[in-house]
């Protein structure tokens, strides 16, 4: 017997028994971090406004938020196969190594996401950048977004990583030959890349809609969550990705749809108040 797998009578390799009362912990800590995430990302966001770039914060402090935001939107659908390898973990250790090579593991998934996010800071640079300099070509942008992230959901590719992420067991099998003493971090990083393919194009809507879009965040959490734990998934992504295809050919009738690539209005009302007490004062 393994420690991810037992045999069945048939000799099949089936999933491990675990009860469901065993499991509920995992569950709860994972909506228990999310929960938190989500409120450090809420408060985060009230006063930034929805509008283009990174909100004027610098890289440190964009990766912090950004983990935070994944944190939130990304833990309750990762929980199979984040519990069933925390499971692995806790049949070979205890005390201190277990709780650390969970933590390994949780550090190695959140790292590819860190990852992610300096590609996401800098495209969110360059989109600042085009409504800055060009901004009767930011609706076009906001198009390119939508056709891309919704073209993308209907590749193979995407079927692939999704299939990765909705397949806990076959993940743990191929997890359990690793070897070494960074095996945890590497199983994180791992599955976590897996996510960033499966989801990436679901983020990279943030750029066109707000990267502290609430509303956006939300329910692109809940997409995220029925692609990789409801049994119909797979539709929900071919039906977001049309979905988004529909809203592309739309934003140039209605370029507002896509706030991201627009001034912030609470910035732009502030800076006006500020420029006309300015213009009192001389």
């Amino acid at each position: 017997m393994t420690d991810v797998s037992h045999r069945t009578e048939g000799g099949r390799v089936a999933a491990l028994g675990i009860p469901t009362k065993q499991l509920a912990p995992a569950w709860v800590a994972l909506v228990v971090l999310a929960a938190l995430a989500w409120v450090v990302t809420i408060d985060q966001a009230n006063g930034m406004g929805v509008g283009p770039g990174t909100m004027g914060l610098a890289l440190p402090a964009f990766i912090a938020l950004w983990v935070a935001m994944m944190i939130a939107m990304m833990f309750p659908s990762v929980a199979p196969v984040a519990i069933l390898w925390a499971r692995t973990i806790q049949a070979r250790s205890t005390g201190a190594i277990r709780a650390w090579r969970i933590t390994t593991f949780v550090a190695g998934y959140l790292v590819a996401w860190a990852a992610f996010g300096v590609v996401a800071f800098v495209a969110l640079l360059g989109s600042q950048r085009l409504v800055e300099t060009a901004p009767e070509v930011a609706k076009w942008l906001a198009v390119a977004i939508f056709l891309t992230a919704g073209a993308y959901q209907l590749t193979p590719l995407k079927r692939a990583c999704l299939r990765h992420c909705r397949s806990p067991m076959t993940s743990i099998l191929h997890y359990a030959s690793l070897k070494g003493s960074a095996r945890d971090f590497r199983v994180g990083v791992h599955h976590g890349l897996y996510c960033v393919g499966c989801c990436w194009g679901l983020m990279v809507v943030l750029v066109a809609v707000g990267v502290m879009n609430l509303a956006a965040m939300a329910l692109l959490a809940v997409v995220i969550f029925l692609e990789k734990i409801w049994q119909r998934g797979d539709t929900v992504a071919k039906v977001v990705g049309i979905g988004f295809v529909a809203f592309a050919l739309v934003i140039p009738f209605a370029p507002r749809l896509a706030p991201g690539l627009h001034g912030n209005v609470q910035m732009t009302d502030t800076t006006r108040m500020t420029d006309g007490g300015t213009a009192g004062g001389m």
